[in-house]
């Protein structure tokens, strides 16, 4: 058999000729990768908001043919991921998961960012606010939670303080006349559920999906849901409405840029997060958080109830004594 070799010379002019020909004889142009977009949340890891967050990213990057990268900027109830996002150029390569909690940060000038700072894009969950207990505790009873509270002040663990999860305790003890709730502050929901199993507190204010996993084990069970409806996955479970205690909260999750980037481009986020919300993966999601693709809303709905939300919220503060 015959070896036939080529020299370094002969092989690299063949490489340049075929390039030519392929391509012409113009330069060879090479795509540039987009830069990944900052998705930024405030919320620790296993929380709601960090769940909804990862959930949309799934498929975003796939539909937007762009990374996307997670972005976490804890502080200020919120107050500190707003103030990130507005050091960032309004070029529609960030996202922020604006929440109920950022209405509050709002509310008590915790920051300078105003909604006209913002460009919404989607809503991503609507999740009612849950009063959870040790499913060995007697107060796992609505009217044993209630009639306890008529003359005992108990121990609620939330996440941060000045949040929607202690207005929820606040104005569920205060309308409710019961005595005023001691408030537990912890840095993520994690220790909430880790200190609600131990008995080291009374009652943790969550959503559905930050507590499953431990309601399905049976350690945790939902005492009151601040809802107006009961919720499919736990229907047993009342609501504070139908217990005489007039208290509907949520914690509202969406996404909003930083006003002034294009419409073209607001647009494409929009549709992008839109069908990426809309696909099987997560409204899997949605259904296992008692939730269904009613949660999911575009940009001018979204836009109007963060209007609302932080009109709302500001009232409540005031109603509560948290703001003059």
């Amino acid at each position: 058999m015959k070896i036939i070799k080529y020299s370094k010379s002969f092989l690299k002019s063949t490489i340049v000729s075929t390039a030519l020909i392929a391509f012409g004889s113009g330069h060879v142009v090479v795509a540039e990768t987009p830069p990944a977009i900052q998705a930024i949340t405030h919320a620790g890891f296993g929380g709601g908001t960090d769940v909804t967050t990862r959930m949309m990213l799934l498929r975003a990057r796939r539909v937007l043919k762009q990374d996307m990268q997670l972005v976490n900027k804890k502080g200020g109830g919120g107050a500190a991921s707003m103030d990130y996002m507005m050091s960032l150029p309004p070029d529609g390569q960030h996202t922020l998961t604006w929440t109920t909690g950022h209405a509050v940060s709002m509310a008590l000038g915790k920051t300078d960012v105003s909604l006209s700072d913002m460009r919404p894009l989607a809503r991503g969950t609507d999740d009612p606010q849950l009063f959870v207990v040790n499913c060995n505790a007697d107060i796992k009873d609505a009217d044993v939670f209630i009639n306890t509270q008529k003359s005992k002040s108990l121990s609620y663990g939330t996440t941060h303080t000045g949040g929607i999860d202690d207005v929820s305790a606040v104005a569920f003890t205060k309308k409710g006349g019961l005595k005023d709730p001691k408030i537990v502050a912890y840095k993520g929901v994690a220790p909430i559920k880790t200190n609600l199993i131990k008995g080291d507190i009374d009652v943790g204010v969550l959503n559905l999906g930050e507590a499953l996993t431990e309601i399905n084990e049976g350690l945790l069970c939902v005492s009151i849901v601040l809802a107006n409806e009961r919720m499919a996955k736990i229907g047993d479970s009342p609501t504070a409405k139908e217990l005489g205690i007039p208290v509907s909260l949520s914690t509202v999750r969406g996404f909003v840029t930083k006003a002034g980037v294009s419409d073209e481009r607001a647009a494409e986020l929009e549709a992008g997060m839109l069908k990426a919300m809309g696909h099987n993966y997560y409204k899997n999601f949605l259904t296992e958080i008692g939730l269904d693709d009613t949660s999911v809303v575009g940009a001018d709905e979204w836009g109007k109830q963060m209007e609302s939300m932080l009109a709302d919220m500001t009232a409540a503060l005031k109603d509560l004594g948290y703001i003059n």
